[in-house]
This record gives C-alpha cells, sequence and structure tokens, in this order.
C-alpha cells in the first residue's frame, strides 16, 4: 500500500469520526451508537483475522492480558466521548482529541521515566491547556451540559493516552490488527450489557445518515482506521506522523461548521490555535534546538 494514501486515509477518517460520532447517536440514542459500532467493527475484524492472519489470535498471558486493558480503554473511552457528544460540537471532540499526545507524554514521563519534559515541552503542554481552559470558557457560556461534555471527552483522552503508554511499557509485540480485534472482543460484551441494561430497547427513528455513521465508523473508524495508523507509523518518522493530530482538529471543526451547523466563534478558533501551537512546541521543539 501507498505510505501517502494511507497518510491521507488516516486524516480523512480521525477528521470525520467526531462529526459521524454526533450523527450515529442522534437518532438511536447514543448507546445504540456505540455498541452498534463496536458489533460491526468486531465482525469486521474477526473477517479480517480470518483473511490476512489465517490462524487464531494469540492467547497467552500477556496476550490476555492485553486485551483485556485494549477492551476496558475501548469501552471507557469511547463511552465517555459518546456520552460527552450529544452536549458538545464535532469540532470541540477533535480539538480535544489533538491533546492525547501531550497527555500521553506526561504519562509517559511520570509512569516510565522517560526524560521527555524539556522546558520547551513544558511550555508546550502549558499552552495546550490554555488553549483547553479556553474552550472551557466557551463551554460555561453555552451551559453546564457542555462543560460537562468536554470533562467526559477529557476522560477519553485519559483513558486512550493510559492505554498506551502501558503497551510501551510492556513492549507489545502483537499486531494493531490482534490487539484491536482482541480488546473489540473484551468490550463488545460490556457495550451489550450496558446498552440491554439503560436502554434495551430498538430505536423507533433511524435515519439513514444515522445508520451510515454507525457502519462508517464500525469498519472505518474501528479498525481499518487504526491498521492504518500503525502502518504509517512503520514507514515514516514520528514527527511526520504527529503532523495528523495538528491537520485532524482544524479539518473536523471546519466539516461540524459545513454539515452540521456548528458555531466558529472566536474563542473556539483562539482555543484551538493555543492547543495547537502547544502540541508544535510539544512535537518538534527538540529539533528545532538542535537543528536536526
Amino acid at each position: 500500500m501507498s505510505v501517502a494514501l494511507a497518510y491521507i486515509g488516516v486524516i480523512i477518517i480521525w477528521s470525520t469520526t467526531p462529526l459521524t460520532i454526533k450523527w450515529s447517536g442522534g437518532d438511536a440514542g447514543f448507546l445504540f451508537g456505540v455498541t452498534a459500532r463496536m458489533l460491526i467493527g468486531l465482525l469486521f475484524s474477526s473477517l479480517l483475522v480470518m483473511l490476512i492472519s489465517q490462524r487464531r489470535i494469540p492467547w497467552d498471558a500477556l496476550a490476555r492480558k492485553t486485551y483485556l486493558v485494549a477492551g476496558i480503554a475501548i469501552y471507557g473511552a469511547m463511552l465517555s466521548v459518546y456520552w460527552g457528544s450529544q452536549y458538545i460540537s464535532s469540532g470541540f471532540i477533535s480539538v480535544i482529541f489533538g491533546l492525547n499526545p501531550i497527555v500521553t507524554g506526561i504519562m509517559a514521563a511520570l509512569w516510565l521515566n522517560e526524560r521527555s519534559l524539556t522546558p520547551v515541552k513544558i511550555l508546550g503542554v502549558i499552552l495546550g491547556f490554555v488553549g483547553l481552559s479556553v474552550i472551557f470558557s466557551q463551554a460555561v457560556d453555552v451551559g453546564n451540559h457542555a462543560v460537562i461534555g468536554i470533562a467526559a471527552v477529557c476522560l477519553s483522552v485519559l483513558l486512550h493516552s493510559w492505554s498506551s503508554v502501558w503497551f510501551k511499557k510492556l513492549d507489545i509485540k502483537l499486531s494493531a490488527l490482534e490487539i484491536t480485534h482482541g480488546g473489540l472482543m473484551v468490550s463488545v460484551p460490556l457495550y451489550l450489557l450496558t446498552w440491554f441494561v439503560l436502554q434495551g430497547s430498538w430505536p423507533e427513528n433511524f435515519s439513514q445518515r444515522g445508520l451510515g455513521s454507525i457502519v462508517y465508523l464500525g469498519i472505518f473508524g474501528s479498525v481499518i482506521g487504526f491498521m492504518l495508523f500503525f502502518y504509517i507509523l512503520k514507514h515514516i518518522d514520528v514527527s511526520r506522523v504527529s503532523l495528523i493530530t495538528l491537520i485532524t482538529p482544524v479539518v473536523a471543526l471546519f466539516l461540524g461548521y459545513a454539515f452540521n451547523n456548528e458555531v466558529l466563534n472566536v474563542n473556539v478558533w483562539t482555543g484551538t490555535l493555543l492547543i495547537l501551537l502547544g502540541m508544535s512546541f510539544y512535537q518538534w521543539s527538540d529539533k528545532l534546538l538542535t537543528g536536526r
């Protein structure tokens, strides 16, 4: 596969995911939307395992532990972001998720003792969280529900970063497909149980847009996007991969504005620019200072 096409594919999938999350939960309810998405993702990943691996996924003690952590992260992170999507715009979701590299870096420094928090990177962290504060101030103007929605997405970022650092600590050798499939095997029963207990009924009003969004997220958002990301990570340097997290929030903001009538005001742009500036400092400060 062309690395350039895979790169573009990740940008498209990550940019459209927040908007389709809102669409998938709009008619049927967020619980049905996320549960149906993950069930489709599990079925699709099972098909890929049979076609690509042509063998059973590893099932030793470390593999089972990996699937458990991945499954808990998928369950907690996605449930949080779907719940929060009821109250905030898709653009907010994407911008907040842009903080993921910074949060992961902080956790790696604390948990893995990585010497990654240089003074310039700390400046990047500060800028990123100042930007998040600006977006929070905008949410306060909108209402308390928006603040709760942003807090839920922040929780999702924390869970996602925690799982990434955990995998790095154990130096997991499993493929992206195996981790994804194993994680879905753990999380899907949890989603089904949650949906059955809290909702338990088939949605009465279900639009084609909502159904299409669920199918799209189940196949592309849950499986293909993850596989493409790991593919490009193996073929190009990390600094160019990290550009994706700078591009997708801006694209997602415009998509939300164009297709979902989401508001773009001064606070939104100021917070977004501060977060992107902070991420730039965090990602490339060492290269700028050393000239390498």
